[in-house]
């Protein structure tokens, strides 16, 4: 898997700038990427040091719509809970 391919980029939430304080980083990421690879990338993209990498699978919403409100499915996502061991990265807003 390319590089560019691994992180889709990053997740900016409330509960998520909350726990950069604790310096975790939320990140949505390719559903076939791995532990391994997603802390490669981080290292060489952003040149920082990653402690661990939790992964979560997320099911996608089903919402109505249309004029008759049919069901629709959003698509399912995989989120990545980066912790650092040094360094942090600018692109989340401070809490």
């Amino acid at each position: 898997m390319e590089i560019n391919e691994v992180i889709v980029g990053p997740l900016i939430t409330e509960k998520t700038t909350n726990l950069v304080k604790n310096n975790v980083y939320t990140f949505l990421v390719n559903k076939k990427a791995s532990k391994p690879q997603i802390k490669t990338v981080l290292e060489s993209l952003y040149k920082v040091k990653v402690a661990e990498v939790r992964l979560v699978n997320r099911k996608g919403k089903k919402k109505k719509v249309g004029r008759f409100l049919r069901e629709k499915k959003l698509p399912d996502t995989k989120v990545a809970y980066v912790k650092l061991k040094e360094g942090s990265l600018e692109i989340f807003p401070k809490a």
